[in-house]
């Protein structure tokens, strides 16, 4: 089997499940260009633990991390199967090369992996492990945990960090309140056009030290968690030795860049 690029995406709403529109019609593109994967470990930025640890069930659930939703929404269901076999798999890579990991065997699929995956391998047929990210830790060290992620690349597992380019709610929810069609703010292009560089120029140490360096850096992510899907995704993909691909740009609500990234 051909060895798999890393991807990251940036899901959004969970609305996006139930109502698409362009961001769902790109994920559905995006699986069609990427070998069919044996298995998918996602990084969701709506699991966020001490150290790594991953979904271990063998049938997990689809968690509803939400709420305020439409009803409708409530009643999707991804019922792909779990793999216990990659959980310990990647478990065991992980301590080998020092981290302390673990498994959560009752854990289920947040919002973060099941949007998306919805509607990219809608047969739920392709087993998906979750694993957590470590807000704590900083962008270094999930740059690291994705290079220690790469060999199973040619294991026939899709690596998928899942988060937002940029992620500010409150200057979201303040556009969405104002009801009419919003341009995207300026610091969110710009910080979007500094990433593109940075992870185009394979420049690791500029995305770790991205809070220093990049403009408005605190503005776009006032949290870390929602960006450092996108250190796994590329620390997976071979970082400076990876080629950077967006294959999807876009602002909603002003705020919130939905960018995609392929490293090949």
């Amino acid at each position: 089997m051909p060895r798999l690029p890393s991807v990251f995406i940036s899901h959004g709403s969970p609305m996006h499940a139930l109502e698409p529109g362009a961001l769902g019609a790109s994920w559905v593109a995006l699986a069609k260009t990427l070998p069919r994967p044996k298995a998918i470990l996602v990084a969701s930025a709506h699991w966020e633990a001490e150290f790594p640890t991953l979904t271990g069930a063998a049938h997990p659930d689809t968690v509803h991390d939400f709420y305020g939703f439409p009803e409708p929404l409530y009643r999707l269901r991804y019922p792909a199967p779990g793999s216990p076999e990659l959980a310990m798999r990647v478990r065991d890579l992980l301590n080998q090369l020092g981290d302390r990991a673990g498994i959560d065997g009752t854990r289920g699929f947040d919002h973060g992996a099941w949007s998306q995956l919805l509607h990219m391998y809608p047969e739920a047929d392709i087993p998906v492990v979750q694993i957590s990210v470590q807000t704590g830790l900083g962008a270094a060290h999930h740059i690291d945990l994705g290079r220690k992620l790469a060999p199973l690349r040619d294991e026939g597992v899709l690596v998928m960090g899942s988060g937002n380019l940029t992620h500010n709610l409150r200057e979201a929810f303040s556009a969405m309140r104002g009801g009419a069609p919003v341009s995207p703010l300026p610091y969110v292009r710009e910080f979007q056009q500094w990433v593109q560089v940075a992870l185009e120029a394979g420049d690791a140490q500029a995305l770790a030290d991205y809070r220093q360096r990049a403009p408005n850096a605190v503005r776009a992510h006032p949290s870390d968690e929602h960006f450092l899907p996108l250190h796994v995704a590329f620390g997976a993909g071979g970082a400076e030795a990876a080629r950077a691909e967006r294959v999807y740009e876009d602002v909603e609500l002003a705020a919130l860049a939905m960018d995609t990234w392929v490293f090949h």
